[in-house]
């Protein structure tokens, strides 16, 4: 039976599509080819079980992407949360306080220029001893 097999892209309406694709490009490393959108290999992730990507639906009054009043927040896996919690700081980079840990990872969350709530997500990275 045909099924999808994780998140194949995310999309995003913008008041200037092009500035806020170089916002994702400088503060957050996205590898954004103009025309292209950005692309992220999963074997570029330095998870040893190669990762996953989840998508989940929340309830319409879900207060979870608060204080965002988008009606989508994006996840992105990152490999040093504190380093680049630090980077986006010192670039102005609206940083909200909050932090979670859980034993598959740590979060915490960021806002891009047009107020989209970001979840960053450092997996754990599981040994193969």
């Amino acid at each position: 039976m045909p099924r999808i097999t994780g998140i194949g892209g995310i999309f995003i309406k913008a008041r200037d599509p092009e500035a806020l694709a170089e916002w994702y490009r400088i503060h957050l490393g996205a590898p954004y080819k103009k025309g292209e959108g950005a692309a992220f290999l999963w074997s570029d992730d330095p998870k040893v079980d190669g990762g996953m990507s989840i998508f989940s639906t929340f309830p319409q009054n879900s207060t979870y992407f608060a204080p965002s009043a988008s009606t989508f927040m994006i996840n992105f896996r990152v490999d040093d949360l504190d380093g680049l919690l630090a980077k986006l700081a010192s670039e102005g980079v609206a940083v909200d306080p909050k932090r979670e840990d859980y034993d598959y990872g740590r979060f915490a969350w960021v806002f891009d220029p047009e107020g989209n709530k970001i979840e960053l997500w450092q997996p754990l990275i599981i040994s193969e001893s």
